[in-house]
């Protein structure tokens, strides 16, 4: 399971392993917490104590200091994966709904004809739609898309990097994901 990690503001930066969370927690780096501690780190006794150390994690960190990280870019990076979870794994151009093995990255406007590979260009299509329609423009093979492509925020992209998350998790990043979003589903 993974730790989602924030900035002090609360922004998403990364998904980072419960080592490096526990490596946070002991190097005082982490402003706040949200949810229910899910994981125990336990360590070495104190002498003078005879007190056990323990690191609790949280599901959400919040890390003090600047965090260099990818997270701040407008425009998430696009992966088929991605842009399958974003679709719902259906066809843009029959409806159905398809396994990632027998989908593909399709381009509305296509490649060999000035197409760009971004989020608004691109849709999931199962293979056999994706053949017929070929390097051919909507209006050429007289098709339409069951659902408009839409460049996905923060919030979603981390939701769509397919990690196991936990309910505290899911429920901190889609507070903050449009109404309009298929991840309201």
């Amino acid at each position: 399971m993974d730790v989602l990690q924030l900035d002090v503001s609360g922004r998403p930066q990364a998904w980072i392993s419960t080592k490096e969370a526990a490596t946070l927690y002991a190097s005082d780096a982490v402003a706040w917490t949200l949810g229910e501690p899910f994981l125990v780190f336990r360590g070495g006794f104190q002498r003078v104590s005879g007190m056990q150390s323990r690191i609790e994690l949280h599901p959400i960190i919040a890390v003090r200091g600047s965090v260099p990280s990818r997270a701040w870019r407008q425009v998430p990076a696009l992966t088929n994966g991605k842009l399958f979870v974003r679709d719902r794994y259906l066809c843009a151009y029959c409806g159905g709904h398809f396994e990632a093995d027998d989908l593909t990255r399709e381009h509305i406007l296509p490649s060999s004809r000035g197409g760009a590979d971004s989020w608004m260009n691109c849709i999931t299509a199962c293979r056999g739609c994706n053949g017929r329609k070929g390097n051919r423009l909507l209006h050429e093979v007289g098709i339409e898309l069951f659902y408009l492509p839409y460049i996905p925020s923060l919030h979603e992209d981390m939701i769509l990097r397919g990690r196991r998350i936990l309910a505290d998790q899911m429920e901190f990043l889609l507070a903050s994901v449009p109404r309009h979003s298929r991840l309201h589903g």
